[in-house]
């Protein structure tokens, strides 16, 4: 059983930046692919950003990439969400997932998510 946190959502104005976090229970973090996604209200949630167990391969949505880094501390058992340059259309609750298949959490059908997190991008 893996639990997920998120954290670092607010209120920012475009062009700002945010760091999210997702600490996850559990010894056997660094078996897990992470990943991020969104989702607006009464909208599908849609996928962001996805990391390998190890860190060394990353995937994102094009339209964050260049503005986004998603990155995780093994030792921590964190993920985290580096948003910069954002703009009001970033504005969705964000929530992060856990599964052992890199694959799974880029289909969105990983075993694990967390509860999310507010962000809000003001123009």
């Amino acid at each position: 059983q893996v639990q997920l946190v998120e954290s670092g959502g607010g209120l920012v104005q475009a062009g700002g930046s945010l760091r999210l976090s997702c600490a996850a229970s559990g010894r056997t973090f660094s078996r897990y692919a992470m990943g991020w996604f969104r989702q607006a209200p009464g909208k599908e949630r849609e996928f962001v950003a996805a990391i390998s167990w190890s860190g060394s391969s990353t995937y994102y949505q094009d339209s964050v990439k260049g503005r986004f880094t998603i990155s995780r501390d093994n030792a921590k058992n964190t993920v985290y969400l580096q948003m910069n340059t954002l703009k009001p259309e970033d504005t969705f609750v964000y929530y992060c997932a856990a599964d052992t298949v890199f694959r799974a959490v880029v289909a969105g059908t990983s075993d694990y998510w967390g509860q999310g997190t507010q962000v809000t991008v003001s123009s």
